[in-house]
């Protein structure tokens, strides 16, 4: 999934944590719910900014991370 369009990063904004769309909703955010048990609807019916497309942008987000960090340390 391209995330690109969807995960935005500015300095300013949460410390410049990734965020979704330039929302003040984090990819950490998103991912620690999911984590807890929350389940997709839930988010999105907590969130009504976010999109399912946004959930999964999240993990395709995390996915790109970890592999690169994978990449890094080999």
């Amino acid at each position: 999934m391209d995330y690109t369009g969807i995960i935005t990063i500015e300095p300013g904004k949460r410390s410049g944590k990734p965020c979704i769309r330039g929302l003040r909703i984090t990819v950490y955010d998103v991912l620690d719910y999911l984590a807890s048990g929350m389940t997709e609807a839930k988010i999105l019916a907590d969130f009504p900014l976010l999109r399912e497309s946004d959930i999964r942008a999240c993990l395709a987000f995390a996915a790109d991370r970890e592999r690169k960090f994978e990449i890094l340390s080999a």
